[in-house]
């Protein structure tokens, strides 16, 4: 994360990671759309034959910056969206069988979220039943060094959709799709590969469905090998990776930031802990509250001003600013130049 004065802010020594099972395919998938392999996984750091280890740990980061990458360099803005649709959920390894080999329906999905945190750290799953007694089966990544995320979260609830599938047929749909990332360009794509309504700018990434279908068996059950699934999965360890008070707090501001910038207070209260406490632990990291809060704004806003589709006016609202001119004015002062500047300065390239 970079202050807007231009100087790193410092982040965790430990960084967040995924089981590379979840990019099984994905050199077949880069081939199919005309991309350059090598230099797609290159650009991230990471090399191919990475992706052929299950087991193998991935920095999360460069994870999803291999999925944004892909989707540049193919010129396939909905990549993730397509590359979760055909991904089958044997390939999400130990992690995807373990589901498959659940009893029933709803014991596959509580599978997935109790197992979660050995396939990926700094993101959280639940299952959680709604007002209209529907279920949502929820997932986001906590890490806010993650800027640019959207196409995981499509990949993600593709792969989940498919688990969900495989016990209620190719054709099911859920009753709704929910993307905490502003509504792309080409968002028709999305209700045609999920066959129900989809919401963007949520608060956070879901799929939304029928609760009686918790109680369908899955046609793959098998007990003694979801046992074994579980036990491989727990000796490696849990994925969890702590995450600083200074992130926690950056991640709890941009989650609010729609509603306008959040106070101390708030934030505190989100995390359960005193403002002084929040107050301390920025201090000892060099920051102040609000320039915490302009950071993640200034982070958010060059990586919205990159979407060509989003007008400026709505990225102001997103960054919780009323107004255009306000989020000019700050731009500006971050950037030394002004987001129609910068935004026309990035297209050339």
């Amino acid at each position: 994360m970079i202050h807007p004065s231009g100087r790193p802010i410092s982040q965790n020594d430990t960084a967040p990671v995924v089981l590379s099972a979840a990019a099984s395919g994905l050199v077949d998938f880069i081939d199919a759309q005309g991309g350059d392999v090598d230099s797609i996984f290159g650009n991230c750091g990471l090399a191919p034959e990475m992706t052929v280890a299950p087991a193998l740990q991935l920095r999360l980061a460069a994870y999803c910056a291999l999925f944004e990458e892909a989707a540049r360099q193919t010129r396939h803005d909905n990549f993730g969206l397509w590359f979760g649709q055909q991904f089958s959920p044997r390939d999400l390894g130990m992690w995807g069988y373990a589901s498959l080999s659940s009893p029933t329906l709803g014991s596959a999905l509580e599978n997935l979220v109790g197992l979660f945190r050995y396939q990926q750290s700094s993101s959280i799953m639940a299952l959680k039943r709604d007002e209209a007694g529907r279920m949502r089966l929820e997932y986001q990544i906590l890490s806010p060094s993650i800027i640019a995320r959207r196409q995981d979260a499509e990949l993600s609830l593709g792969q989940f959709t498919n688990i969900i599938r495989e016990c209620c047929g190719r054709h099911w749909a859920p009753d709704e799709i929910q993307f905490e990332h502003p509504r792309p360009a080409d968002w028709r794509q999305h209700e045609m590969a999920f066959g129900a309504p989809v919401f963007f700018g949520c608060a956070t990434n879901a799929i939304v469905f029928d609760a009686a279908l918790l109680k369908r068996p899955m046609p793959g059950r098998d007990p003694k090998l979801l046992a074994m699934m579980q036990s491989c999965l727990q000796s490696l360890g849990s994925r969890e990776r702590p995450e600083s008070l200074v992130d926690r707090v950056r991640g709890a501001v941009r989650l609010r930031l729609a509603d306008g910038a959040p106070t101390l207070e708030q934030v505190a209260h989100a995390l359960r802990l005193s403002p002084n406490a929040v107050q301390r632990a920025l201090n000892d990291a060099g920051l102040g509250f609000r320039e915490a809060v302009e950071a993640t704004r200034f982070d958010l806003s060059r990586h919205y001003l990159q979407q060509s589709q989003l007008p400026l006016s709505e990225i102001a609202l997103l960054l919780g600013y009323s107004e255009l001119s306000a989020f000019t004015r700050a731009f500006t002062r971050w950037a030394g130049v002004s987001p129609r500047n910068y935004r026309q300065t990035i297209s050339r390239h």
